[in-house]
């Protein structure tokens, strides 16, 4: 008769454990609410803000230059004319116009 040892019930508890916690936590930092695929999202969606944000940030240095042109301190002419004539439809007597 030869005596073989059965590998201890525990060991097998153990690896089987050890392997759940791993796998779970793989699965955490891969898709989890903090893990690489929502970073990826993250970044995107910032360089998306960001692109709006610059956008925004000319037409606010577009508006700002148009409102010093028309302010009191400055009077650019040719803006006061143009913008007479887009708001109003102003016209000079001498001019045709042609749409």
């Amino acid at each position: 008769m030869t005596n073989r040892k059965k590998p201890a019930l525990g060991v097998f508890v153990y690896f089987a454990i050890a392997f759940a916690l791993g796998t779970y936590f793989t699965f955490a930092a891969v898709q989890g609410d903090f893990g690489l695929f929502s970073r990826a999202e993250i970044e995107a969606e910032a360089d998306a803000l960001q692109a709006q944000l610059d956008l925004l940030n000319s037409d606010i240095a577009m508006m700002e230059n148009l409102t010093r042109r028309l302010s009191d301190t400055y009077l650019d002419l040719d803006l006061l004319d143009e913008q007479a004539r887009s708001v109003i439809g102003l016209l000079r007597s001498d001019e045709i116009v042609i749409r």
